[in-house]
């Protein structure tokens, strides 16, 4: 009978099996970073496609996301090809014009993430392909109700026979979680201006309901939003938005013989009937993917237009605002590289305007005011529009609020024009779920007066409150100078309200009702110029930089961690980030991770 090991060599055996698995994981890890760089060259010949005649362009909405089409690292991890909004609707657009597209074949596939602001512009651009005179044929085994609203323009609308139409009005559930932290002994403390009563953003921490403020504007901005989405499919269908009303009320739309039945479709038919029709009636003999023709499509604008010495800057500003810089592949609003993007654009003698396409719901005020202050500077130099997506509020409405014009669809969420923060005390909880205690030594009574183990002393909550009546009053004061209103018009309808595109342009946030290509058109205007090239930022980043930042050091560093046996723990932390997250997870890490002041708001209106 063998004799077993001593304490001392089961911990050197099981230390030595760590360090080797951290080996083998590191090495394997590396290889796999290598050969997406490698794939990605061969990747970028398959992106590209030879264009044939009589081509049906194949418009994809699953297959559709963001604004800006994603590059390098993000691309290869990405589940399937997707291609960003602006890419998308250019696209279309250009389509309209190429002799070699026949039409578009328009699917729903039921998995867009796609909200109302960005549906209404893809909308907006197969309309205009459509007015050129080529047909739209749509197909969906089953549309969501967004997906119905961008397919109800179609010449011919087609359904599964077993299939579905999610057509049955826009609703709003919010989740509180009150007496969850009463359950935990946790007591969310909620400090904003004593105006603000529609900045509920906090709200769903210290109520267990909605309250009268918050129930008013969601109540206004969903029939706002369903109103544009009735109107358009009314015209398009010809039928009365009464009788639209009446289908979603009853669900009579919702089975496919009711749907056709009620008008909503046109046939219902399998996929390989659908194609035939293309074929037959249409003449249409190949099937193009939209993100083949977006790139074919962008490069060969690139190569026209290289000549061309105007260039209007592009500026993207999409996700959570935060704090500091980009590192690996989270999708934010990061203050310091929208300055450095404002910066460059203004400093660039070939950049003769600018467009900030802003696509956020806020949140870092010191985020906020940075960016602000630096469309202020550029402003003075260049001409600056706005184009807001499916959210431009709060922190995202700020930053939009000085420049020379505003351009909004009307299904747009902005406004929110107001501030919140909130700390927890978790004293309850680590006491009498815990049995955790604390005690405290301190030169000054304030000392200990901020943290989550107590509540915040008089003081601290006299300072904090302060705090966010001085920002409330700034951010109206800065949306007063940047509207041309004054300090009382612009408090009338802040308070943290949220409106819709279609309602601030009648309050006066909004300049003008349209989409990103109506901004560069305006740009473009205001800077005296016809012909101009497109210069996106922030600048995109390589992908060895994106690796790099994945794995938390450059790339030489890991080789040497590696032969030290420590890359495994790089892995560790960083593959969390190899798969994109969803917007619903993002806000929350979001909310998790976030500090100081915010300007933002609470919810995001997808079109399910």
């Amino acid at each position: 009978m063998k004799k077993p090991l001593s304490f001392g060599m089961t911990m050197l055996a099981s230390a030595l099996g760590v360090v080797i698995v951290s080996v083998i994981s590191g090495i394997l890890f590396f290889i796999i970073m290598i050969a997406m760089v490698a794939s990605l060259g061969s990747m970028s010949s398959a992106d590209t496609a030879v264009v044939r005649s009589s081509s049906f362009l194949t418009v994809d909405l699953s297959r559709i996301s963001g604004d800006r089409t994603p590059t390098g690292l993000m691309m290869s991890l990405g589940e399937g090809k997707s291609t960003g909004l602006v890419d998308a609707t250019s696209a279309i657009r250009a389509a309209a014009t190429d002799d070699r597209i026949s039409g578009i074949y328009l699917k729903d596939a039921g998995a867009s993430t796609l909200s109302w602001g960005s549906l209404t512009e893809l909308r907006d651009a197969l309309q205009h392909f459509r007015d050129s005179g080529k047909p739209v044929v749509a197909y969906a085994t089953g549309y969501s109700q967004g997906g119905y609203y961008v397919a109800s323009l179609a010449d011919r609308l087609c359904l599964h026979p077993a299939g579905m139409v999610d057509f049955r009005g826009m609703g709003a559930e919010v989740m509180y979680y009150k007496d969850l932290l009463d359950k935990l002994g946790v007591e969310m403390q909620l400090i904003r201006p004593e105006s603000c009563a529609y900045k509920s953003a906090g709200e769903v921490y210290t109520l267990n309901h909605m309250s009268a403020a918050n129930r008013e504007q969601i109540r206004t901005y969903i029939s706002s939003i369903w109103r544009t989405a009735t109107e358009a499919i009314a015209a398009s269908r010809t039928l009365e938005v009464a009788k639209l009303n009446q289908i979603a009320d009853n669900l009579s739309g919702y089975l496919a013989d009711d749907a056709k039945r009620s008008g909503l479709v046109d046939a219902l038919c399998f996929e390989e009937d659908v194609r035939g029709v293309l074929k037959n009636q249409y003449a249409g003999k190949h099937l193009l993917p939209l993100d083949q023709y977006a790139a074919t499509q962008k490069s060969e604008i690139k190569n026209q237009k290289s000549k061309i010495k105007d260039r209007i800057a592009l500026i993207y500003a999409e996700g959570n605002v935060v704090d500091g810089t980009s590192r690996s592949m989270n999708t934010a609003v990061y203050g310091d590289d929208i300055v450095r993007a404002l910066r460059q654009a203004t400093e660039d003698k070939s950049v003769k305007a600018i467009v900030l396409r802003v696509n956020s719901p806020g949140g870092s005020a010191t985020a906020s005011e940075s960016m602000t202050h630096a469309v202020m500077q550029a402003r003075e130099k260049k001409p600056v529009i706005v184009s807001m997506g499916d959210l431009a509020a709060s922190a995202g409405y700020e930053m939009s609020c000085m420049a020379h014009c505003i351009v909004a669809q009307p299904t747009t969420v902005t406004g929110s024009i107001g501030v919140f923060a909130t700390l927890p005390n978790v004293g309850k909880l680590m006491r009498q779920k815990l049995g955790l205690n604390t005690d405290t030594v301190s030169t000054n009574r304030n000392a200990n007066g901020l943290t989550i183990l107590r509540p915040l002393s008089p003081t601290a909550m006299a300072m904090m409150e302060r705090n966010v009546e001085d920002f409330y009053k700034v951010f109206v004061g800065r949306v007063a100078e940047g509207r041309g209103k004054t300090y009382e018009q612009i408090h009338s309808i802040a308070r943290g309200r949220v409106w819709t595109g279609a309602d601030a342009k009648g309050i006066g946030l909004v300049d003008t009702l349209g989409g990103l290509d109506l901004a560069l058109s305006i740009a473009a205007e205001k800077a005296g110029i016809k012909d101009y090239s497109i210069k996106e930022f922030p600048k995109e980043k390589d992908t060895w930089t994106q690796i790099s930042e994945l794995l938390g050091e450059q790339v030489d560093d890991d080789l040497n961690l590696l032969a030290k046996g420590r890359l495994a723990l790089r892995w560790r932390t960083a593959k969390r980030h190899l798969q994109p997250l969803s917007r619903l997870e993002q806000d929350l890490l979001y909310v998790a991770e976030s500090e100081g002041l915010q300007a933002r708001i609470p919810f995001v209106t997808v079109a399910e």
